[in-house]
């Protein structure tokens, strides 16, 4: 069985993917995907996350783990997802000695012992700390910056840290990332790529991320577009989806602004810098896989 975990990241997808990828869940468990519903595995995944922390997983775990999430026969699930964007731990907890998620690859090491006989793959969408960080605190109870972010340096935080002590820690998992400045663009094959389809093959919601960005107008004419031009490659959908975003973007949807106290213009720059920079680091990260429009 494949196992695939979408661990978040904290705000950067608000229950999106999931909300699209339940619209194909009847087609879906047709082919042996299967979506158990999130309310019935998120609590029993992380109190088996930490059983096993302190004790190795026993010869009926993984069997039990499965009867008691999914309502369809695990024989019959070729592939299952996953979805907790509090795996790693809650958005409060963000942030220890300079680190984001520090205890992420300890966590899929675990899983990784209850799937012991099955193929694990991380989705992680990532976002720029410029307003990735503001967002997350603005989610926590904390009420002091630096006390969120545990007394470290915003231009010492990185990605590319997490997922590397992700692949040292649990080497077994596969990652796939994806930034989410991007997901408009990619929307329809992250949602393929989750499913293990093939490129183009035909799913509901493929543009349901573009819908929320774009104006009513747009849309009516990106969608006249796609009808008149049916065998478009995934390659140039996305130069019709940026053309028509040039025209008919909505500009509160699209431009994020940062308000955070002692944040200079300067600051928000390098940070941005940095994470693209960055980017590229995580594209060269063996066992990694980057989604990129």
């Amino acid at each position: 069985m494949q196992v695939i975990l979408h661990a978040g990241a904290h705000c950067t997808d608000d229950g999106r993917l999931l909300k699209t990828l339940f619209k194909n869940r009847t087609a879906f468990q047709e082919r042996g995907i299967a979506l158990p519903r999130p309310r019935h595995y998120r609590q029993l995944l992380s109190a088996t996350v930490k059983a096993l922390s302190k004790r190795p997983a026993g010869p009926d775990s993984r069997m039990a783990f499965l009867d008691a999430i999914m309502d369809v026969d695990a024989d019959e699930v070729d592939r299952l997802f996953l979805h907790s964007e509090n795996f790693f731990c809650v958005p409060k907890l963000g942030f220890q000695k300079g680190r984001i998620y520090p205890l992420a690859g300890s966590r899929l090491g675990h899983l990784s012992q209850l799937f012991a006989e099955d193929e694990i793959e991380l989705f992680l969408g990532i976002r720029n700390p410029a307003t990735h960080l503001p967002a997350m605190f603005a989610a926590t109870p904390h009420t002091h910056f630096v006390e969120f972010i545990d007394g470290a340096d915003p231009r010492d935080i990185y990605w590319s840290d997490l997922i590397t002590s992700i692949r040292q820690e649990a080497p077994n998992v596969r990652v796939t990332v994806w930034c989410n400045e991007d997901t408009p663009l990619i929307w329809g094959e992250l949602i393929r790529e989750i499913a293990g389809l093939a490129a183009n093959e035909p799913i509901e919601g493929g543009f349901d991320l573009l819908s929320e960005i774009m104006s009513p107008e747009g849309m009516t004419r990106f969608g006249s577009y796609l009808k008149s031009h049916p065998d478009m490659t995934e390659m140039q959908t996305r130069r019709v989806i940026t053309a028509f975003l040039d025209k008919f973007a909505i500009d509160d949807m699209v431009e994020e602004e940062v308000d955070l106290q002692g944040w200079t213009e300067p600051l928000i720059d390098q940070l941005t810098e940095q994470y693209e920079e960055d980017i590229f680091e995580i594209s060269r990260i063996p066992g990694v896989t980057l989604l990129s429009p």
